[in-house]
């Protein structure tokens, strides 16, 4: 990965997901329209903290979050979200 350069604002988090599952268990393929979004990913930069809350999260921490939290980006053709530490449900 490289380098990232850049600020994120207090309280935000860059999260890179975890690829969708290509096939199942039992070995069927997954076509991408039947693809479910991850909701785990792994911590890429951490914002300041705010005023009145404190950063649990770290850089490399594995997070799970909501389906539906943060806003997707492409940075140099990877994918990142950009979420508020608030939207994690669970640190790994």
């Amino acid at each position: 990965m490289a380098e990232l350069k850049g600020k994120i604002l207090a309280g935000k988090i860059l999260v890179q997901p975890k690829a969708a599952e290509q096939k199942t268990a039992s070995g069927i393929i997954i076509p991408d329209s039947a693809k479910e979004k991850p909701q785990v990913g792994t911590v890429v930069l951490v914002g300041a903290p705010k005023k009145d809350e404190a950063m649990e999260v770290k850089v490399g921490d594995t997070v799970f979050y909501g389906k539906y939290s943060g806003t997707e980006l492409n940075i140099d053709g990877t994918d990142y979200l950009l979420m508020s530490q608030t939207d994690v449900l669970f640190i790994a």
